[in-house]
């Protein structure tokens, strides 16, 4: 799928779904990770990660879009355009949009195998599991201010 073609979808999308025009850019950005779309507020472009339409088919890019023009409807009427706002969530169930994307393959399995550290305080034995590995001779618990240590690094397959 070209540019041309994102473009003309979510314009006509966003004309089906939510009888207004999209009036910006849509476009692939190849740098996203593990998000299938943003929407930008200051330009008010939706960038759109291709893996996610490679990897998945249209249907998962039609409910990326339709999300993503969720943000973008509600933040131009200045509306409630964050996740976590009751507009949005409503007009997320009225245009029948998913709140999140499915994880790709590649990178849940990345977080399946990575490693975990336990970490334990001398005085009160409170445990503490890490992904990433921490100076314990800078960062004390937290519940009582003890000295850390590392008791063991786990790493799962």
């Amino acid at each position: 799928m070209k540019e041309s073609e994102l473009q003309k979808l979510v314009e006509e999308l966003s004309l089906i779904y939510f009888n207004k025009p999209f009036r910006h850019r849509a476009l692939f950005n190849s740098r996203l990770r593990t998000t299938g779309g943003r929407y930008l507020l200051h330009t008010h472009n939706i960038e759109i990660n291709k893996k996610y339409y490679e990897q998945f088919g249209e249907k998962e890019l039609v409910d990326i879009i339709k999300h993503e023009l969720c943000h973008y409807h509600l933040h131009l009427e200045g509306k409630g355009y964050r996740h976590r706002d009751p507009d949005f969530r409503k007009l997320l169930k009225e245009v029948d949009a998913p709140r999140f994307c499915s994880p790709l393959p590649e990178y849940r399995k990345r977080r399946k195998s990575s490693k975990i550290i336990i970490y334990s305080c001398k005085s009160c034995n409170q445990v503490y599991k890490r992904r990433r590995s921490i100076n314990i001779s800078r960062y004390v618990c937290g519940k009582c201010r003890g000295k850390l240590i590392k008791i063991k690094e786990l790493t799962s397959e």
